[in-house]
């Protein structure tokens, strides 16, 4: 069992990938050119699983894979199956924009995948094309329907922004409703790669657009995940992510892993710690070293607040949100 230096029971890795993405959204990397960590800088999927097998066996029964866009990186569907063929049982899942979903799909289900997250901003073409600076949203719409098609359980992200998508928050509730998928409002989380001056909606804000149309009353968290949830008076349960709150932070069970091997106890932190040298010389041991010293580090709660007006400086597409 993995236990942090404040008590908690840690038991989820977030695995990044690649950094690389197909997308330039405004609120996360919109002035990062078209390129890539050279290959060599990047741990293989022999070399990430070095670790993962140390934290499955320590007491990760929970990954998600993230990036970036987590589809860029080649043969993406071998590595789930590495995952599941050591852990059948472990909770596998996978966060992606689902641009290239509707090929991919069958290839993940296949190989061990259990769940998926889709981001969808926006149900208007150009909306879409103008938060992800490309015409995306017919492809997206498409690795949501061939990912209900196999069997996925699929969840669906929003990140509500002001003069935006804003009057989008209903359609696309509306939207996931009619599938059977949960969708969750996201905050804006300011950070200093997104377009300048962009706002988003607070929680606050966000129900107030929901009770427009539904009665809602609250249900609360779910174990150690940050949504907020809620559901309306016809039964649907939806969450809202403010991480401008701490109050997740107590209940916080999870670290993430990059694809350059960096170790990082919280989202909104800088520091990390490198397994890479570890893991390349196939050294277990040194690489469970890593893992308790920054389990030792990780703090009791994130340094970013509303109030405090921080903004991090952590590109999230590197440590996949």
């Amino acid at each position: 069992m993995l236990i942090d230096g404040h008590g908690r029971k840690v038991n989820y890795l977030r695995i990044s990938v690649t950094e690389r993405c197909n997308f330039r959204c405004q609120y996360c990397m919109p002035e990062k050119p078209f390129s890539w960590v050279p290959r060599e800088n990047l741990l293989s999927f022999e070399e990430l699983f070095v670790f993962i097998k140390v934290a499955i066996d320590e007491g990760v029964n929970k990954i998600r894979i993230t990036g970036g866009e987590p589809l860029l990186r080649e043969d993406l569907d071998r590595f789930v199956k590495m995952i599941h063929d050591y852990k059948p049982d472990i909770d596998l899942a996978l966060t992606t924009n689902g641009f290239l979903l509707a090929e991919t799909a069958s290839r993940l289900k296949d190989a061990g995948l259990k769940r998926i997250n889709i981001s969808i901003d926006s149900l208007k073409p150009e909306v879409a094309a103008k938060i992800a600076q490309k015409d995306v949203l017919d492809k997206v719409l498409a690795g949501v329907e061939k990912s209900l098609e196999v069997g996925f359980g699929v969840k669906v992200n929003m990140v509500p922004l002001k003069g935006i998508n804003e009057d989008e928050i209903l359609d696309v509730m509306e939207y996931a409703k009619a599938r059977g998928m949960t969708i969750r409002y996201i905050e804006y989380m300011e950070n200093v790669h997104a377009k300048a001056g962009l706002k988003g909606l607070s929680g606050k804000e966000i129900l107030s657009k929901i009770k427009e149309r539904y009665v809602i009353r609250k249900v609360g968290r779910e174990g150690s995940s940050p949504a907020f949830n809620y559901i309306t008076d016809d039964g649907y349960k939806f969450g809202i992510i403010d991480p401008h709150k701490h109050d997740f932070c107590e209940d916080c069970n999870r670290i993430r892993l990059t694809a350059e091997g960096f170790l990082i106890p919280c989202l909104y932190f800088d520091e990390a710690m490198s397994i890479a040298k570890a893991v390349k010389e196939g050294d277990i041991e040194a690489a469970g070293e890593v893992l308790k010293e920054v389990l030792r580090n990780k703090p009791e709660k994130n340094r970013w607040s509303e109030d405090e007006g921080e903004e991090s400086s952590r590109a999230f597409y590197e440590t996949g949100g």
